[in-house]
């Protein structure tokens, strides 16, 4: 046989969790055809001596809706070893959209129109044939967000929808199943789905059981409202009342309140799981959170939208009562200190710099400098005048819970990024993204599984790629073993090491070390550590 690739004399890992084991990989035509010896001619062949050969990375929480469509050679995740990955996440996606919808997006996002991508698509097979028709890099595993949908429906309005209103998110949530996406997900911390009651939840999760689809939650409360138990108690009973799996997306305590917590929410996924609820979850290894300062506040001043928001913003009595709420979430989290900017488009040279130092550079008191900054943004956006978002890196989190959440065996490895790039565009949007954008994968590899030993090296395999697989029900990727698509990543386990950090803002977009080669449905798309501009990605429908 004649094979259109090979990859030689590699320390083969399956993605099992199973020890590496010398062999050749074979592909032809996309497919893994052998695992063993080769002694066939190939039309390309990687040298993999002295190197690991995995199934690519999948990355099981991610944020790329609209910054693939401007970077679609995905740079940042294919130097990370990524070959697919999955989104929308925490509820909030790219379709359905209404005009109203169309209108904010342009607003809030102008990148999209100077990379000359036009938001003109309203559902998801229209958003999906989007991604298809430029190619993609890497493959894209497509699930619906709920709060899209029901702000496609109901707007930002803090009730309970009527029976019509169900009925018609139960509508666009079987129309995005029916275009190909693989299950909802759910951002419960953020409005307007923290309006929504659990019921709602359960209702609509019921359509996706019709398709054998999966939930997904950033849950209500991960430790700064108070009850992170009763999060994790209602994705367990979604879970349980619907039947579908259900995975908890970054699953951490950020309050150091009830950082304590940790072993006891843990014990609960044990318990459902025993009981034979399907519950995972997916992590990103740092203790530092990424979300923006509008997440913190209470959310009825949230309920309406910006163009609401900015006037209780401008209203002295109403901002006291969002600066009560700002101060308790703002002390949870560590205090303004822990507060790093990551960007601000009104003021690049705040990025860097946490909000206790604004402050003080302004002379005012670091809550009502957080404020300021918030309500300055809000406004901007309503204006037209927004060139990107307004992101906070938080410092919130204890690094046993982390490392103690990384050993559980169903938690997998996810980003919590989106795709990036060093420069262009997408480098002005984000000047600083949290360096989980560029170092989350080898940060596993190389920090946890071999300077500390949290994990063994096989074992962190399986939860980049074989976990995520099942999580998803992709039935032929994260396995490397005849049959399987043939995407595969090859690095070094001596030297794989993320190198980004949190400042200055150049550390933070530095590719890791170790990647050395990427395989994406049997075309080679990093090679020697260089991207090859292969487009071989496809939109991995249900």
């Amino acid at each position: 046989m004649l094979y259109d690739l090979v990859v030689r004399d590699g320390k083969v890992f399956t993605g099992a969790g199973n020890p590496w084991f010398k062999a050749d990989v074979g592909v032809k035509e996309g497919r893994i055809v052998e695992v063993g010896k080769i002694l066939g001619d190939a039309k390309e062949v990687i040298d993999a001596d002295g190197l690991a050969v995995s199934p690519g990375f999948i990355d099981l929480h991610d944020h790329s809706d609209y910054t693939i469509m401007v970077n679609r050679e995905a740079d940042s995740k294919v130097h990370m070893g990524v070959s697919t990955t999955v989104f929308a996440s925490c509820g909030s996606g790219a379709a359905p959209l209404n005009e109203k919808m169309r209108e904010e997006i342009r607003r809030f996002s102008p990148f999209l129109e100077e990379a000359s991508v036009k938001v003109d698509w309203s559902t998801m097979e229209e958003y999906l044939s989007r991604l298809e028709e430029g190619g993609l890099s890497i493959n894209v595993a497509p699930i619906v967000g709920f709060g899209t949908v029901r702000r496609y429906v109901m707007g930002m309005e803090m009730r309970a929808p009527t029976p019509a209103e169900l009925d018609a998110m139960k509508k666009e949530i079987a129309k995005a199943m029916e275009a190909g996406c693989r299950g909802i997900t759910t951002g419960l911390r953020y409005d307007p789905q923290s309006y929504a009651e659990t019921e709602e939840v359960i209702e609509l999760t019921r359509v996706v059981a019709e398709y054998g689809g999966f939930y997904t939650s950033h849950i209500r409360d991960e430790g700064d409202r108070g009850d992170p138990l009763g999060a994790v108690e209602e994705i367990i009973r979604i879970g349980r009342e619907t039947g579908v799996p259900v995975n908890i997306s970054h699953f951490k305590v950020l309050s150091k309140r009830f950082w304590d917590l940790c072993p006891r929410l843990i014990e609960m996924v044990e318990e459902a799981r025993a009981e034979g609820v399907q519950v995972t979850a997916d992590q990103y290894p740092y203790r530092a959170s990424g979300t923006g300062l509008g997440a913190w506040i209470p959310k009825w001043a949230n309920e309406g939208g910006n163009e609401e928001l900015v006037k209780r913003l401008n209203d002295p009595d109403t901002t006291e009562r969002i600066k009560e709420g700002l101060a308790e979430a703002m002390d949870d989290r560590g205090g303004p200190e822990a507060a790093l900017i990551s960007s601000y488009p009104l003021d690049e040279s705040l990025v860097g710099m946490n909000i206790a130092e604004v402050a003080a550079r302004r002379g005012v008191d670091p809550l009502d400098c957080a404020v300021d900054l918030l309500r300055d943004h809000v406004e901007s956006v309503v204006e037209g005048k927004a060139k990107g978002g307004f992101s906070i890196v938080n410092f919130n989190q204890k690094e046993e819970n982390v490392e103690l959440i990384m050993r559980q065996p169903w938690v997998a490895v996810g980003t919590d990024g989106r795709v990036h790039s060093p420069e262009g565009i997408l480098n002005r949007l984000i000047p600083a993204p949290h360096p989980r954008f560029y170092g989350t994968f080898p940060r596993v590899l190389g920090r946890y599984a071999r300077e500390k030993g949290v994990l063994h090296l096989a074992d962190a395999l399986r939860k980049m790629t074989s976990l995520p697989a099942s999580t998803l029900g992709l039935s032929d990727r994260g396995l490397l073993v005849p049959g399987m698509c043939a995407d595969i990543t090859v690095f070094d386990p001596e030297t794989v090491i993320d190198r980004s950090d949190y400042t200055p803002a150049e550390a933070t977009k530095l590719y890791p070390e170790g990647i050395e080669h990427l395989v994406v449905n049997g075309a080679v798309t990093l090679r020697d550590g260089e991207q090859t501009g292969a487009r071989a990605g496809l939109i991995l429908r249900l």
